[in-house]
C-alpha cells in the first residue's frame, strides 16, 4: 500500500468511527461532540484537495512508507 492508500484508509476509518460515536440513534453513542472530529477529519481532507499538505501524509512517508508503487 502506498501513502495515499493508508491517508483514504485511515481517514475513512476516523470518519466512520466518530459518526458512529456521535450519531444518538448509533449503539456505540457517546457524544454529539464526536461529530466536530469529523468535521475536523473533512477539513483536513478538502485542504488537501487545494493545497497538496497533507500533515498525515508526512508522518506516512517519515515511518518508511511508499509514495508510490514500483513499475
Amino acid at each position: 500500500m502506498t501513502v495515499n492508500d493508508y491517508i483514504h484508509l485511515i481517514a475513512g476509518s476516523f470518519i466512520l468511527l466518530s459518526l458512529a460515536l456521535g450519531v444518538e440513534a448509533s449503539p456505540i453513542f457517546l457524544s454529539k461532540y464526536w461529530l466536530w472530529f469529523t468535521a475536523f477529519v473533512g477539513a483536513n481532507l478538502f485542504q488537501y484537495g487545494l493545497t497538496k499538505f497533507c500533515p498525515l501524509g508526512i508522518i506516512l512517508k517519515k515511518l518508511g512508507v511508499r509514495e508510490s508503487l514500483p513499475h
